[in-house]
């Protein structure tokens, strides 16, 4: 198992136990029915079939984290003793075999197993018995009839227990002399309304959004839970493992079902009825952001909300005393991790890119921790050996080498003898 399946599975043990780890307010027998609810949950986990955990499958991994200091890599799966060995079709395969089932409902599962391995949504060294898939398949489909979703309305009880985001596409900008696309990245407070960050920008990307989420975090504090899309800018494994460094319970809403961040939607809502009509025609991003923050501050957050009948602000104030505080350096939570080995020409290898190692670390296996290409530490032992930057060739052709001492052959007098060592 590579590192960075190791984290995936980490961060969904620590989803997994995160009710438990909220000891606020708990009475006696809370820990009895949590555990219960969980047991009782379908679970989608990475890199197995699995659905259910068992009681002590969950306690355990709260045992381990607990005792090891409540750190992430407290819950990295051990190292499988029958590594090497086949295992059931994994649950991208199972996700794809339900599209097509979907797609082509009449067909038998025979003839959608030859789908699949043309498509090469199972391999040609697959043995995917039909028998197998029929269970699966029967299996998803009693869960799904036994399943009804709740939609009743809800309302945490503290500001920051839960945080909701999204992103809005938002109006067109006057950038280097061409009109782009901005995009407004959004969190907002579920109990209080308080917008916690938000910024317009010029790309749908994570970096963006982690711009935004670190404004939110110094400013505002630490939210237990946060709540976004599924769009590939909240996708990313930097956010996954910042969230569980930071002991946030990240958790995505359902595709196509905005239900669930009802709370964000509405005030989109309200954005494009009452931000956006009044903007001018022609506005940079920056001219866009000074409107954007004067609104919120000076408007929005002052204003009573209809739902709660006091403003976002004040109820948000009401709770500050009780909020945790964001560490100094946020980014170094949200750094990305990879193992590579040093090339013997001190080279290793991120991403297309190639960088230079400090000396005597030739073939050594390192940790490199990244929040970007520029960025780049290196960790051997779990030492820090500090930042290392991408190979400069034409340096590197005007620095100095030792030659190495060998004998050369010598010819004196018509004879040929080996000379000494030059």
């Amino acid at each position: 198992m590579t590192q960075h399946e190791k984290e995936q599975v980490a961060i969904f043990r620590f989803g997994v136990i995160f009710p438990l780890l909220d000891d606020t307010h708990r009475a006696w027998g809370d820990q009895k029915r949590i555990l219960d609810t969980l047991t009782r949950k379908r679970w989608e986990m990475p890199g197995s079939n699995r659905t259910y955990l068992s009681r002590a499958t969950i306690l355990n991994w709260y045992k381990h984290y607990k005792e090891r200091g409540e750190r992430i890599e407290a819950l990295y799966p051990a190292d499988r003793s029958d590594c090497g060995r086949r295992r059931s079709f994994s649950d991208e395969t199972a996700c794809a075999l339900l599209q097509l089932q979907t797609d082509f409902p009449k067909l038998t599962i025979a003839k959608l197993i030859e789908i699949a391995r043309s498509q090469q949504i199972i391999g040609p060294e697959d043995r995917i018995k039909p028998s197998t898939v029929y269970r699966f398949f029967a299996e998803h489909k009693k869960h799904k009839l036994h399943t009804q979703e709740d939609l009743r309305k809800f309302e945490v009880e503290l500001a920051n227990d839960l945080w909701q985001s999204d992103c809005l596409h938002g109006p067109y900008v006057l950038h280097e002399g061409k009109q782009v696309k901005s995009y407004l990245f959004a969190i907002i407070d579920d109990k209080s309304r308080l917008i916690t960050g938000s910024k317009f920008y010029l790309q749908e990307t994570t970096e963006a959004f982690l711009d935004c989420l670190w404004t939110a975090l110094r400013t505002r504090g630490l939210p237990r839970i946060l709540y976004t899309d599924n769009g590939s800018s909240f996708r990313s494994h930097r956010l996954q493992i910042g969230c569980a460094s930071l002991q946030i319970s990240l958790r995505y809403a359902k595709p196509y079902r905005p239900v669930g961040k009802g709370k964000i939607e509405r005030f989109n809502r309200t954005v494009r009825m009452q931000f956006l009509p009044d903007l001018p025609h022609e506005l940079s991003l920056e001219e866009l952001n000074t409107r954007w923050s004067s609104y919120v501050e000076e408007i929005y957050h002052q204003r009573k909300h209809s739902s709660t009948g006091e403003s976002p602000l004040k109820r948000f104030l009401d709770d500050v005393h009780l909020l945790r505080g964001a560490p100094q350096r946020l980014p170094d939570h949200f750094r990305a991790q990879v193992e590579r080995t040093v090339g013997k020409d001190r080279i290793v290898r991120l991403e297309n890119h190639l960088y230079e190692a400090p000396v005597g670390l030739g073939g050594k296996r390192v940790k490199l921790r990244y929040e970007s290409l520029d960025r780049v530490e290196l960790y051997y032992q779990k030492k820090s050996y500090g930042f290392i930057y991408e190979v400069n060739m034409a340096t590197n052709s005007r620095t100095g080498r030792k030659e190495p001492r060998v004998a050369i052959p010598v010819i004196q007098d018509g004879s040929l003898f080996s000379g000494g060592l030059r």
